[in-house]
């Protein structure tokens, strides 16, 4: 079934104030039922989540680990192995904090990584842990092999993007995942720009860490998940403890309360929680199979329309069915951000720069940033021969 695209759009108020949205994999747009699930918290039941016996403070705790098995159910985990975080930032900070490592540990990381995903584990060299990085070849694909040869038996973690928030591009994850258990090792997968975007499994995929952001799945910002597979959740250390946290304390010694809560220190995020689970339930409304299919048809369209520019580059696989909704380019003569500046003047809003991911623009694509769209369910294919003609104009005042 495809995508009623009008009936969308209308949840979106922001969108009859004629701009063009291509940066959701920044942050993405939230439409009205979320908000309105957000607004019955503060409206209805504005209190603390935990220990509370009152009646606004039992709601407010229904409503907030119904979220959580929202979530759970969403990516097929339990619904204990899912803490919230802040973002994705915070979920990948947890497990480089969380893990007692040793002198002589490896991490295998890529060149594909957000700053994210890759300055963590530099920090750990300082640790005496030393950081393998794996090379996507020249279309930003990551080659199996190349994880066959990096992981070994002092690989404790392999840690990589589900897809790359420049490129697009579909890491092999399950495959990797297999090398890994086989070599004892374990996999953290970046899921900001799959989760909001694929049906993601966690138990298909084979890692023990996901972490994924509300705020660029039709959710708030402040709100984040990192999913911990039920064997590791109890050798993870959490990064803060405090209230929330604790089973017993006495003047001499604590203990801390079973997972999920133990990673959870203080009043957490209530309102935004409820927002993301409600953000899941419009997702899953729609169906991946319709979201998808509506995300492809537009990645391909975008590649044909800036691709047959004169002067335009666009990088990433030749091949649209390769990547997700995400598309870099450049114009030739132009600096991405002058780039961005006219198209904003256009009501179309992109982002330009290195997208937090220095190492792939340095040794990858040898280029200081790039112009990036990425699309989602609101987009239409007229939104996108907006851009391809503004970019037009652009190329011809290059030419004169």
């Amino acid at each position: 079934m495809n995508l009623n695209i009008q009936n969308i759009r209308k949840d979106f108020p922001i969108l009859k104030t004629g701009i063009i949205y291509l940066d959701s994999a920044s942050s993405s747009l939230t439409p009205e039922p979320v908000l309105n699930k957000m607004l019955e918290y503060y409206h209805s039941y504005r209190a603390n989540v935990g220990r509370g016996i009152h009646t606004l403070s039992a709601k407010a705790t229904d409503e907030f680990e119904a979220a959580r098995k929202t979530i759970g159910k969403f990516i097929h985990a339990k619904s204990e192995e899912i803490i919230f975080t802040k973002n994705t930032t915070e979920g990948i900070n947890l497990v480089a904090g969380g893990i007692r490592w040793k002198r002589g540990d490896k991490i295998v990381s890529t060149l594909l990584e957000h700053h994210s995903n890759f300055i963590v584990w530099q920090r750990l060299e300082k640790q005496g842990v030393r950081l393998e990085k794996v090379r996507p070849n020249e279309e930003g694909l990551l080659q199996v092999e190349d994880f066959e040869r990096a992981i070994d038996e002092n690989t404790r973690l392999v840690s990589l993007t589900h897809v790359s928030n420049v490129l697009g591009t579909v890491s092999p994850v399950e495959e990797i995942a297999r090398l890994a258990q086989e070599r004892g090792a374990e996999l953290l997968v970046d899921g900001a720009q799959s989760v909001p975007h694929m049906e993601v499994n966690v138990k298909k995929l084979g890692c023990t860490y996901l972490a994924f952001s509300g705020h660029k799945m039709l959710g708030p910002t402040g709100i984040g998940v990192l999913y911990v597979k039920e064997e590791a959740v109890q050798k993870l250390e959490p990064l803060s403890i405090g209230g929330g946290t604790i089973a017993d304390v006495s003047s001499e010694r604590y203990e801390l309360t079973k997972p999920p809560e133990r990673f959870e220190a203080g009043t957490p995020p209530i309102a935004e929680a409820i927002g993301l689970g409600e953000a899941i339930r419009y997702l899953t409304r729609i169906g991946f199979p319709s979201i998808e299919r509506h995300e492809r048809f537009l990645t391909k369209l975008t590649c044909q329309a800036l691709g047959d520019l004169r002067g335009v580059e666009v990088y990433g696989p030749a091949d649209a069915s390769k990547r997700r909704g995400i598309i870099p380019f450049n114009v030739r003569g132009v600096a991405p951000d002058d780039v961005a500046r006219v198209l904003a003047r256009a009501n179309i809003m992109v982002r330009s720069g290195h997208h937090c991911a220095l190492p792939l623009h340095k040794e990858v694509l040898k280029r200081p940033g790039t112009v990036r769209v990425s699309v989602y369910i609101y987009n239409t294919a007229e939104e996108i021969e907006r851009l391809s003609q503004i970019v037009a104009e652009i190329v011809k005042k290059t030419e004169l």
